[in-house]
Parts: structure tokens; C-alpha cells; sequence
């Protein structure tokens, strides 16, 4: 049998110790012989020993009562922390929490300079769900914890708290705990922000807020309240947004060089559809931290989805050069995503030898379906179709879920083909196989509308809303495709607010509802909505309903330059390309 390390060993309980002690060995007889010192002398007396010693045979002999007493008796008298967190145990393996409690006061009691002895009195008033009790001893045991070191542990607070059910007791406690580091320049932007984050888990987000305001006025350019801040602002909190943005000022003023705000706006940006101001704060970020990774990974994302190519490439190659000095799974794990991308782009530039190229370089099986779904893109815009949905199928399915994937992938591969009624038939198939999945479903009858099959699109979509109500997709594309076609306009706009509802930041439903207020003659208002909607996401669909919008109002000149706009961003898109062939007119 291999030997274990020695950090390996089980710990020797007490009445082991005791009886090597009373027989004179380190421990075995080995080592008598072992280069080791020899034991110093046990400076227990013969009473202490005999106590010890029964205190341990009750605990296994099933009095854990009786030896409870005895060894808290000990450690009393001796003093000794090893003792008294011993009584501890014995306690807690009992289940009497009470006793472990007093155990563990007495302990931080008679050792008052023992930190470990308050640490286990927090956490066993925790466990005993008194933490209104907890506000003295947090404080104390933030009060030892070296300064250079305090932040973290009062940013660890809300992790510890937890499990506590009652979440204004615990308010309470935290406050009264960190009311000496609440006006303190080095502790008082984690102090505050650790309250917020309590707030936050009450559902008090003004609270929350107002924390972070106070936080952040401590010192700016600390990152603690403006991470905070990004879960206001995530949670549709807009006033807050201006501490993220002062946080990134005075950390680029004061030279700091973490990124962690930023990248976290970034993502939140992303996150509420706000991907023009997201690739703002990306290309402030790349300029300011060249050599990070991520940010550069996401930048070449929002740049191929605004078609700018020459840009995306430059992005997406930066971060492959990056990742390879790295040389770590997470650089590799994006080199992926990557490669996707610059093909994706090759194929839109009809450099499919290019494409397939990019495509050759990723090796993971577990990609191969993402890798084979952009080849039999390539192959389709060659006018290959059926080889392409034949490399599809013959794909095999090494995983759970893969053969899903593969008919998402073979109707998406359809629609962009314009096959749009064969894509209807492959999501019916997905369907069929995976009943509970819902977005099979929407994805179907999106595919009905385009099949010209409208009434089996509002058949699907109320199925949908039946089955999961709070899906903020299904209810607006009902109402869109309603106020598009111009019909039951009142049943369209309350779908459509309804989708609003669920998901006020998404540019696309105040996309639905912008067009649906022109539909119903309310200009002003539609205007005002689409402009915003376009702000928050440059898209050509969005662009072809401001434009008529502002066409209908007469502001020519503003609606050929959002057209010339949408244009640049997806040259083909249909509703824009119907919108200008319509208005017969020619931006």
C-alpha cells in the first residue's frame, strides 16, 4: 500500500494523545528509532490528566454530556484554546448549539486575544439563526484582522450572512459592525458597499443605492461600489450608472490598472442591448489595456454584428496573439469563438477557401457541430444547399443535446437560404423530439410567418404564452406581426406593452411598440420611442421604421440619413429594403 503524505495523516484525537502520553511514546514505537526529537515532557498534572482523560471516555462511551463539562472545565482552568475548541466539537457533535455557543463565548472570554475564539461565535449564532445577536463579535473580529487585509473580510460579509433568514436583523447586526469603518477613507467604500449588497438581498435596491452613492463619495476610484452599482444598473436602476462612470474616470487618473469595472460595464452594457455604448466603452478599454484578453474577444463580437469587418479582424487577431502568449484554457476556449468569427466573416466576404481555412484550425470535439454548421453555411452560399444539409445529418451525436443542435442548426441553415417552409418543417421536427424546450416552439412559428402561414404563427405563439406566460419574445413578435400587418391594432399594442413589461431594456420590443403607436396615428410618440430604440441598438430593421416615421413627418433629409444608416449596417435587410422599394425611394 502506497504511504499517504504526511499532511495526509489523521488528526490523533485527545484520548489518543493522552494515552501516548501516559505510555511515554511520540506516538508508535517507530519512533523510538526516527531522527525526530524526542517528546517534551507533558506539563499536565496527574488530576488534569485523569480529568482529560475521563472527559474523552465519556465522549465515547455516549456521555458526550458529561465529558463536555469536564473538558470545558479544563480549558477553563488552563486556559487553553485547544481545550476549549475541543469542547466545541464535542458539543456540535452532539447537535446542542447551545452548549457550543457557551463553549466558544467562554473560549473568546478567558483568551480574549484568540480570534479564532469570536470567529466561532459568529458562526455558531448563525447557525442557531441569531443574527441579530452578531453586531459585538463581527466587530471584534474585524477589529483583528490586519488592516491590509480588512476589505476583503467586510466584502466577505454578505456571503457569511447568507443563510440568515432574517434579513433586517441582519442589516442591523452589519451596520453596528461596521460603524467605525463608515467614515474611514481606506475601509468605507467596502463598508458601504458591503451594506448595499444586504439592501440589495432585502429587495431594497434604493437603500442599495444610496449605499453605494455613499461608498463611492468615500473614495472614487475604489471599485467596490461600483460593482454594486452594475447590479443596480443591470436591474433597470439607470441613476446609478453615473458611479460606474466616475469610478472608471478617477481609476484611469489615478493609474490604477484593474479592469474589472469596466469589463463589468461592458458586459452589462451588452446585457441591456445597449451595444453602441458597449463598444464605446470597449474601444476606451482596449486603447487603455492593450493586453487584456477579453476585451478585445468582445469587441470583434459587437463588430461583426455591425458588419464592420475590417475592424472585427483586427480585433479578433489581436486577441488570438494575446491568447497565445497567455497559453491558458481560457485563451483557448475564446481562440474558438474567434476563429468562428473570422470565418463567419470570410463567408460573408465570399472567401470561402478563407472560411474553411479559419474553420480548420479548431480541433475540440466538443465544438464540432458549431465548426460544421458554419461549413455548410459556406457550402449553401455557394449554392450547394443539399450537401450541405446532408454534412449536417451526418454529423454524429457524441453528446446530450447534440442532436438538438443539429436541427437548430439545419433550419437556420434553411432560413438564411430563404427556404423558409423547409425550416418550418425541421423546427416541427425539433419540436416533436423536445417537447419541453420552448424556444423550439417561438423559433417554429417565426418560420410560420416567414412560410406566409400566419395564422399558424398566432396558433403557435398563444401556445407558447400559455405554456410559459412570462415570455416576452412570444407576446411582442404577436403583436409586431399584428401592427405590421395592420390588424386588431389595440389587441397588437397590449401584447406589445406586455412584452415591455417583462422586458423594459430590449430595443426591439420599444422597437414593436415605436411601430405600433405610428400604426395607430400616434406620431410624436412613436417617434420618440424608435429613437431611443436606435440608440440603445444600431440595427437596420430599427432604422427602416425611424425612418418612415420621420419621412411621414417630413424630416427628409434626417430619414435618408438613418436609412443610409441601416444600409451600412445590413445592406440586404428585408423590412428595409421593403420599407425603401415602398416609398419608392433611394437614400
Amino acid at each position: 500500500m502506497k504511504p499517504r503524505s504526511s499532511a495526509a495523516k489523521p488528526r490523533r484525537s485527545l484520548l489518543t494523545l493522552l494515552i501516548a502520553a501516559a505510555l511515554g511514546l511520540g506516538g508508535s514505537a517507530i519512533a523510538q528509532t526516527s531522527a525526530e526529537p524526542p517528546v517534551a515532557n507533558s506539563a499536565l498534572d496527574a488530576m488534569m490528566f485523569y480529568q482529560l482523560l475521563l472527559g474523552e471516555l465519556n465522549v465515547q462511551g455516549g456521555d458526550p454530556g458529561s465529558g463536555y463539562s469536564l473538558i470545558l472545565d479544563a480549558a477553563r482552568r488552563e486556559k487553553d484554546p485547544a481545550l476549549f475548541q475541543r469542547a466545541v466539537e464535542i458539543a456540535l457533535q452532539a447537535r446542542s448549539g447551545e452548549s457550543a455557543l457557551a463553549a466558544a463565548k467562554a473560549w473568546s472570554q478567558t483568551v480574549p486575544d484568540d480570534a479564532q475564539a469570536n470567529r466561532y461565535v459568529l458562526q455558531i449564532l448563525l447557525a442557531l439563526n441569531r443574527a441579530g445577536e452578531t453586531g459585538p463579535v463581527l466587530r471584534t473580529v474585524l477589529a483583528s484582522v490586519p488592516p491590509g487585509e480588512r476589505n476583503d473580510a467586510i466584502n466577505a460579509i454578505p456571503q457569511t450572512y447568507t443563510r440568515a433568514s432574517d434579513k433586517a436583523q441582519v442589516i442591523a447586526a452589519v451596520r453596528e459592525a461596521l460603524t467605525p469603518y463608515l467614515t474611514s477613507s481606506t475601509h468605507g467604500a467596502a463598508a458601504w458597499t458591503t451594506l448595499g449588497r444586504l439592501e440589495l438581498a432585502n429587495k431594497r435596491s434604493a437603500a442599495a443605492a444610496d449605499a453605494a452613492r455613499k461608498g463611492h463619495a468615500l473614495d472614487p476610484a475604489s471599485p467596490y461600489p461600483a460593482m454594486l452599482a452594475l447590479e443596480l444598473l443591470e436591474d433597470g436602476q439607470a441613476d446609478v450608472e453615473q458611479i460606474v462612470r466616475a469610478q472608471i474616470d478617477a481609476a484611469n487618473a489615478a493609474g490604477q490598472t484593474d479592469v474589472q469595472v469596466p469589463i463589468g460595464y461592458a458586459r452589462v452594457l451588452l446585457d441591456l442591448q445597449r451595444l453602441r455604448d458597449a463598444r464605446v466603452q470597449l474601444e476606451r478599454l482596449t486603447n487603455r489595456a492593450p493586453r487584456q484578453l477579453e476585451p478585445w474577444l468582445l469587441l470583434g463580437s459587437l463588430q461583426v454584428q455591425d458588419r464592420a469587418w475590417d475592424a472585427a479582424q483586427l480585433s479578433l487577431q489581436t486577441y488570438l496573439d494575446l491568447a497565445r502568449e497567455a497559453n491558458g484554457e481560457r485563451g483557448r476556449r475564446g481562440a474558438t469563438q474567434a476563429y468562428l468569427l473570422l470565418a463567419q466573416i470570410a463567408e460573408e466576404q465570399k472567401d470561402f477557401a478563407t472560411a474553411n481555412a479559419w474553420l480548420d484550425r479548431i480541433d475540440t470535439p466538443e465544438d464540432a457541430i458549431a465548426v460544421q454548421a458554419r461549413r455548410a453555411s459556406v457550402l449553401a452560399r455557394q449554392g450547394r444547399l443539399p450537401e450541405a444539409r446532408q454534412l449536417l445529418r451526418d454529423l454524429p451525436e457524441r453528446r446530450e443535446g447534440d442532436a438538438r443542435l443539429k436541427l437548430v442548426a439545419e433550419a437556420q441553415l434553411l432560413r438564411d437560404a430563404k427556404a423558409f417552409k423547409e425550416a418550418y418543417e425541421v423546427y416541427g421536427q425539433a419540436v416533436k423530439r423536445f417537447p419541453d424546450e420552448p424556444e423550439l416552439l417561438y423559433d417554429q412559428a417565426l418560420m410560420a410567418e416567414r412560410a406566409g402561414m400566419p395564422a399558424d404563427m398566432e396558433r403557435l405563439l398563444r401556445e407558447l404564452i400559455a405554456a410559459k406566460p412570462d415570455h416576452h419574445h412570444a407576446y411582442n413578435a404577436l403583436g409586431y406581426a399584428l401592427a405590421d400587418r395592420n390588424e386588431r391594432l389595440p389587441e397588437a399594442k397590449a401584447l406589445i406593452e406586455k412584452a415591455v413589461a417583462l422586458a423594459p431594456n430590449d430595443a426591439y420590443i420599444q422597437d414593436s411598440l415605436g411601430w405600433v403607436e405610428f400604426r395607430m396615428g400616434n406620431t410624436e410618440r412613436a417617434l420618440s420611442i424608435l429613437r431611443d430604440a436606435f440608440g440603445r441598438r444600431a440595427d437596420a430593421e430599427i432604422a427602416a421604421h425611424l425612418g418612415e416615421v420621420l419621412w411621414a413627418k417630413g424630416q427628409r433629409d434626417e430619414a435618408l440619413k438613418i436609412w443610409r444608416e441601416g444600409l451600412f449596417l445590413a445592406h440586404d435587410n428585408e423590412a428595409l429594403q421593403q420599407t425603401l422599394q415602398r416609398l419608392n425611394v433611394k437614400p
